[in-house]
């Protein structure tokens, strides 16, 4: 085995961490994979020889081009309602698969990472990589050219706006499920009443419907209004496929083979807190999105 070959071994040993803190920092699989790939690619040209600790010298790679990532994104953003959903992972109950178990490592709703989109880049980047991977705040300064006190600010800062915006989900999946099915039982037959019972008092409903479907990007707040929003769409509720969104309980709509949207559901305290709609054709055209397969008929 030769020297390029012993690298990419020692490489690998550290993709599944990298691909996580890249996708918590973007919100994009396929700018991920890039970050993840530019890594190795510096990696090849400088050699590992100087370096002492390697899983920490890819981690501030990754975290630099993430944030140049999200720099230019911010220059250039226009969407409409500062809005942008981050990309889903989906896949069927029972498990989302080795790939998106390894991008997810732990929990990471995507209420969740919609709250991250409001952050600056650096109080992303210090939240991520402090909160959820354990960097010192010494290491972040240097990646953000701030003061490690500086650094600690930003991530407080950013805690604050997550722990206000992103309560936690229960952990029972089963239970999620139950509320979900709920939901959608009461859409379809047009139950505002028992609607408003299965949501929390100050449930959110976010929905992205990219350039293609404007219309459809709004932002809802309370319980009454995303109720009668969602008796909008209760004609919907046959094509409704259960799937796990990013480890929780969520949807996938489709329709002929075809994904209409994705919507993911926090459910705290057996409530539905928060409803994160993906509707946008061209992002869902661009995912690897395999459309669940429709419950069995009853006998």
């Amino acid at each position: 085995m030769d020297e390029s070959e012993r690298l990419g071994e020692r490489f690998e040993e550290h993709r599944t961490r990298l691909r996580a803190v890249a996708y918590r920092m973007l919100g994009s699989v396929s700018e991920a994979e890039d970050a993840v790939q530019e890594a190795w690619l510096r990696l090849d040209r400088a050699g590992a020889g100087d370096v002492e600790n390697l899983g920490a010298w890819l981690t501030t790679v990754v975290a630099r081009v993430c944030l140049n990532t999200l720099r230019s994104r911010e220059r250039r953003r226009e969407d409409p309602l500062g809005l942008r959903m981050p990309d889903p992972i989906v896949g069927r109950e029972g498990g989302i698969g080795p790939e998106g178990e390894a991008v997810l490592a732990d929990s990471v709703g995507l209420a969740l990472l919609v709250v991250l989109e409001t952050l600056t880049p650096a109080e992303r980047l210090a939240f991520v990589l402090h909160d959820m991977f354990a960097v010192p705040f010494e290491e972040i300064a240097s990646m953000i050219d701030r003061s490690p006190a500086a650094a600690r600010q930003l991530a407080s800062r950013a805690r604050r706006r997550v722990r206000g915006q992103a309560p936690a989900p229960d952990p029972d999946l089963a239970r999620q499920r139950d509320v979900v099915d709920a939901f959608f039982a009461a859409a379809r037959d047009g139950d505002l009443g028992a609607l408003v019972a299965v949501l929390d008092p100050g449930v959110v409903l976010r929905s992205d419907g990219g350039a293609a479907r404007a219309r459809h990007t709004v932002v809802i707040t309370g319980a009454r209004d995303v109720a009668e929003q969602a008796l909008t769409f209760g004609r919907l509720s046959p094509l409704a496929r259960p799937a796990l969104v990013n480890g929780a309980a969520g949807v996938v709509v489709a329709a002929h083979g075809r994904p209409l949207s994705v919507m993911a559901f926090t459910v705290t305290d057996g409530r539905i807190v928060a409803v994160d709609v993906l509707s946008d054709p061209d992002r869902l055209d661009g995912l690897d999105l395999t459309v669940p397969r429709p419950p069995p008929s009853p006998n």
